[in-house]
């Protein structure tokens, strides 16, 4: 294990002299990823700030390779540190080179001319940040997505050895999402660079974060690896979600159930099941659903948002108890609806099979899909 790069000791961060978090003690080694979670308002963003010497600390200390950061010459601490914060710049007149060009800066000297290195790294950042095409084009006239892109290669054109990020991701598209963070995992790697960033994708930060810091309160109230910190139920608790639930293993988020007795039972696995939960929900219809196992892929959707769902353990063999289960719940339902096709209704399946036959007979099948 590589030595701390980064570190805090007995910080307390805030403004005037109220404390938004206090005895903050986090670290972080060359080639991380560390990134900060936590609901609205838990000071991530003034968490950032005060590590950065942007905002000056309520007490305790932060130190850059065993250097107090108060103490490094702000130009030495720019070719160290690079740091990325959502406010936005808005410079007049300049284009996304211009923009890029200024990371360069603490290498450029007094009169800030560009040497031949300067472009090397600014050609390359670029094309790894995949803005190379927007290189004239007005910083004013690019969208937000390509703004955030053109701010972080103005970062990475530092070369820092602790790149600071406040939701990176944020403005983005599912493809840049994927691509920045991507990009970031790779250059952690390769140049054995330091990341601390915010995200609100829970899900995201448990993928690329070799540690996640939980914000809560005035604490960081989990430090560690994410598949020790995101235990199950803690993300819900974290963010006091209470009007829809989120699920620890796929990282879904789902709305509140509809309200009341199931006027339909849903007949389904595999995942077929999921789309049709949802659209009953947005529909505002209380369902039923079954017979799922606990590892089938309709499971999770189902428990969110059934009234009442029909399982049995995982890997487990079929229960009759759980067909006349399920035999009631198509009696008192009004209609039945299957994912299923009948020709899958097969072998360990069968007895769906049967529980289909059997609304059919009661007039309640409304067809493969019944919507």
């Amino acid at each position: 294990m590589e030595q701390t790069f980064f570190q805090t000791e007995a910080l307390s961060v805030g403004y005037q002299d109220t404390a938004v978090l206090k005895d903050i003690a986090l670290s972080i080694r060359p080639g991380e990823i560390v990134s900060l979670i936590g609901p609205n308002g838990a000071g991530k963003t003034t968490l950032l700030k005060s590590l950065t010497r942007q905002l000056p600390p309520l007490a305790g200390a932060v130190y850059l390779d065993g250097r107090d950061v108060q103490a490094i010459s702000l130009p030495q601490l720019a070719r160290a540190v690079s740091v990325l914060l959502t406010e936005r710049i808005r410079p007049e007149l300049m284009t996304c080179w211009d923009v890029v060009a200024a990371g360069r800066y603490p290498y450029t000297g007094k009169f800030g001319v560009l040497g031949e290195r300067d472009r090397e790294v600014m050609a390359r950042v670029m094309d790894q940040v995949r803005i190379t095409d927007l290189a004239h084009r007005y910083f004013s006239q690019c969208s937000d997505g390509q703004k955030q892109r053109v701010l972080l290669a103005r970062a990475l054109c530092q070369e820092p050895r602790l790149l600071v990020l406040d939701e990176p991701t944020a403005y983005l598209d599912l493809r840049y999402k994927l691509q920045i963070l991507d990009l970031i995992q790779n250059l952690a790697r390769a140049r054995n660079m330091a990341v601390l960033l915010s995200i609100h994708e829970v899900d995201l930060a448990a993928k690329v974060s070799h540690r996640v810091a939980c914000l809560q309160g005035t604490e960081v109230r989990r430090f560690g690896p994410p598949e020790e910190v995101l235990t199950p139920g803690y993300i819900q608790a974290l963010y006091a979600i209470d009007g829809g639930t989120y699920d620890d293993r796929t990282g879904s988020l789902e709305l509140a159930p509809a309200v009341g007795a199931p006027q339909v039972f849903v007949l389904c696995g595999g995942g077929t099941g999921a789309p049709v939960f949802r659209r009953l929900q947005r529909e505002g219809i209380p369902f039923a659903a079954g017979v799922l196992w606990e590892n089938d892929l309709d499971y999770p959707v189902a428990k969110a948002l059934a009234a009442e769902v029909v399982s049995l353990p995982a890997f487990g063999m079929w229960i009759e108890e759980a067909a006349r289960r399920a035999r009631a719940l198509i009696d008192a339902s009004g209609r039945t609806l299957s994912t299923l096709p009948m020709e899958q209704m097969t072998g360990q399946a069968a007895p769906l099979r049967a529980l289909l036959t059997y609304a059919g007979e009661q007039g309640k099948w409304e067809g493969p899909h019944g919507l």
